[in-house]
């Protein structure tokens, strides 16, 4: 694949297409603030500050692709993204999270992201680390004995040399064998750092965090330097002490700072149900969990805006953060959001409902197709799936007929349909079927399906 910090616009949409169908205006809208990031970077020094990114709303009806295009955008920048729903915050003062800690959960992803890249690095090192381990543990090394050593003419150590040499053919032989894989299934006794998570969870006083206390971690780590010896295979060992091993090797230091950077010049922070948080312009009054949805906004404001926020990993930037709202805007509509918060979203795109046509090439042409899902599923039990076209055409035809008379779900209506048409194989196979080649055709399709669409209280309630 392409580097992705040198993707352009239209590279971008190439590659969401091999994801995601349709949707091309919103394709081209995140596309374009993607590159607008690296234009920023490599932009006059004076400027480069002044260029805040383009916020996105997208709005249209459930499962169109929304989430999807955010998600998949995150993963060609190799950028720090979060997805949280806005509707699981409220304002300070009731029950709920606040709305920093998306900031927090974002600096989290990227620390993470950033220790993994480093110990990709430092692999091969540690590598060799955790095989000298391992060594040590079948061969220990021969101890120079201080008293009474034999001595040659020339003052050598007779014993020692050869016991020595001994013992280095021994470990050298060992070590060929490590490197052949003749040993995984040999069990050592290694010490293993307790991964026990605390009993109880703690919630601090409000601020505690901003403060740079975080309970949590001050509770939970009592346990976690505790160590416990175990008896386990060569192989698994090996896992578990590479894991220590480079961790070891990694500067701690440099990873919080980058991945600090990282955050603040190239998070993603994606919004869903921001249409919960929206007041509708029509209704009987504020009351229930109404009272907070414009608390919610205006907590969300300054963030968007861009604001500092104290993490326990250092203070983050959100200017430069890239923010995607999501939302069906079934009851409310984008003007109902206070007129501040509408403004930090400029970009607004509509996502189209999912037709007939849309459907056959979702179960069709995606790496990730569901067709392409099941087919390897029963592969893995040695049993061969292969899809007719007419099978397709009539799968994405009743998906747009249930859609219809029941509720738009969009493309998670075919999840619903497939599960049901693959309900009896996956319930014989191995047991009935254990091999062979099926053929899903027209014919099965409405053998499986039909009952199910024709009955709408059944329609209701399993499709």
């Amino acid at each position: 694949m392409i580097e992705a910090k040198n993707l352009t616009p239209q590279q971008v949409v190439r590659e969401l297409d091999k994801y995601i169908i349709g949707q091309k205006e919103a394709k081209r809208s995140v596309a374009i603030a993607l590159r607008n990031r690296w234009r920023r970077m490599n932009a006059d020094e004076e400027i480069r500050e002044e260029i805040v990114p383009n916020n996105i709303l997208l709005i249209g009806p459930t499962g169109v692709g929304k989430t999807e295009i955010a998600r998949r955008l995150s993963k060609l920048a190799g950028a720090p993204f979060v997805k949280v729903e806005a509707s699981k915050f409220t304002e300070v003062g009731y029950v709920g999270r606040d709305v920093e800690s998306m900031i927090r959960d974002l600096t989290d992803y990227a620390l993470n992201m950033v220790k993994d890249e480093m110990q990709e690095r430092v692999q091969e090192k540690a590598a060799e680390m955790v095989e000298e381990r391992i060594l040590d543990i079948l061969i220990p090394p021969v101890r120079k004995s201080a008293t009474n050593p034999q001595k040659d003419a020339v003052g050598f150590n007779v014993n020692n040399a050869s016991d020595e040499e001994l013992n280095e053919r021994t470990r050298e032989r060992f070590r060929e064998k490590l490197k052949n894989g003749e040993l995984d299934d040999r069990k050592i006794e290694i010490e293993v750092k307790s991964s026990k998570a605390p009993m109880m969870q703690v919630f601090g006083p409000g601020g505690m965090e901003e403060m740079g206390v975080n309970l949590q971690d001050m509770l939970g780590g009592l346990g976690k330097n505790k160590k416990s010896k175990r008896k386990i295979p060569i192989s698994e060992a090996r896992e578990i002490l590479l894991d220590e091993e480079s961790e070891k090797l990694i500067d701690h230091e440099s990873a919080v700072q980058e991945a600090l950077e990282r955050v603040q010049k190239q998070g993603i922070v994606f919004i869903d149900e921001i249409d919960k948080i929206a007041e509708p312009s029509t209704g009987a009054g504020k009351s229930g969990p109404d009272v907070s949805r414009q608390g919610v906004q205006r907590d969300l404001l300054p963030i968007v805006e861009g604001s500092t926020v104290n993490t326990k990993h250092g203070i983050v930037k959100t200017d430069h953060i890239l923010f995607i709202g999501s939302g069906a805007f079934h009851v409310s509509k984008p003007s109902d959001l206070i007129p501040e918060l509408q403004g930090r979203f400029p970009i607004r795109v509509e996502l189209n409902s999912l037709t007939e046509s849309d459907f056959i090439e979702i179960l069709s042409k995606p790496k990730n197709a569901l067709t392409k899902q099941y087919i390897a599923m029963l592969a893995a039990e040695g049993v061969t799936i292969n899809f007719t076209d007419d099978a397709v055409n009539e799968l994405a035809r009743i998906a747009a007929l249930v859609n219809s008379q029941v509720e738009n779900i969009g493309a998670r209506r075919l999840h619903t349909i497939m599960s049901s048409l693959f309900d009896e194989l996956l319930f014989a196979v191995p047991d009935d079927i254990n091999s062979g080649e099926i053929n899903i055709d027209k014919a099965y399709v409405e053998k499986q399906l039909d009952g199910l669409v024709k009955d709408k209280d059944l329609s209701h309630y399993i499709l």
